[in-house]
Order: C-alpha cells, then sequence, then structure tokens
C-alpha cells in the first residue's frame, strides 16, 4: 500500500518551515512488524507478540525501579508517517478529521501505548501490546499507577 497516496475525501495542509521543540529519542522500539501493513490496529498487552524495548546507553540509569510496575505507557515517534493530512478517509469509512482519529497520520506523530512488562535484561525492557514498526524511536516511559502487588511503595522522593 502507497502510505503517501492521498484517498478520495482526504485533504492535506502545507507544513510549517518552524520547528517548535527539539525532542531527544531515547531508544528503539524492535517489535516483528516490517511494515505499516504488518502492524496490528492496537497493540495486545495480553496476547500480542513479545517485543523489546532498547534503551540508549545514557539512559539506561533511568530504568532504576521499572520493576516495580506491570504497565509502562511508551511513547513513540511514528517516523514513517505522513505529517500534512487535515482530513483522513479510513478504510471503508468516511472522510473524517486526523484529530478525531487515532491513526498514525498526523502533525506530530507522537504515539501512546500500553504495555505489560514481561522482563528486563541488559538494557531492555520485554514486553506485549506493540502495535508499530520494528526500529520506531523511542521518546519516553512513563509508568501506569498499578504497581506489582509484591513491590513496595517508593517515597516520591527517591
Amino acid at each position: 500500500m502507497d502510505w503517501q497516496a492521498i484517498r478520495p475525501g482526504e485533504t492535506c495542509a502545507p507544513l510549517p518551515e518552524r520547528q517548535d521543540a527539539h525532542l531527544v529519542f531515547i531508544g528503539r522500539l524492535r517489535t516483528p512488524f516490517a511494515s505499516r501493513d504488518e502492524c496490528p490496529r492496537r497493540g495486545d498487552a495480553e496476547n500480542g507478540p513479545v517485543c523489546r524495548v532498547e534503551i540508549d546507553e545514557p539512559w539506561r540509569g533511568a530504568l532504576a525501579g521499572i520493576e516495580d510496575f506491570e504497565q509502562l505507557d511508551l511513547l513513540y515517534w511514528m517516523n514513517l508517517a505522513r505529517r500534512d493530512l487535515l482530513t483522513q478517509t479510513p478504510r471503508g469509512g468516511q472522510p473524517t478529521g486526523t484529530f478525531a482519529l487515532r491513526s498514525p497520520v498526523r502533525p506530530n506523530p507522537i504515539a501512546l501505548s500500553r504495555v505489560r512488562l514481561l522482563g528486563i535484561e541488559d538494557g531492555a525492557l520485554l514486553v506485549r501490546g506493540l502495535d508499530c514498526v520494528d526500529g520506531t524511536p523511542l521518546l519516553d516511559i512513563k509508568p501506569h499507577h498499578c504497581r506489582h502487588a509484591s513491590a513496595e511503595p517508593r517515597d516520591a522522593a527517591s
């Protein structure tokens, strides 16, 4: 499928020349999905494939305490997505505004996936629940509020 093609009913906007922010990728997501066509519509944190969240060396110290959590929210940059569509026509659907869809095509292609943490090994997290192309850049990791039952509560200052 040509992901750059415009479908009937879709409209696009010129991209601005300015840049408003500087982002730092902290790692890469390793999945079995080689293309967008292979990616599921939503990740499955219970039965999906085991994927690796590879953390770049300078950021590995920030993983301290992450083992206390069952679920994590991963923010990542959908680097293969178009950024100029105002309206999109989902398969079999009607033209719809980009902000009313969960499509990866958006002005700032930031995605959020809630994943299940399965384990940690040598600067990488093993998770289930990703739905992105292999090699997707990682922006951030945030623990979901539920901790493992065996985890001791941590002081907010620690």
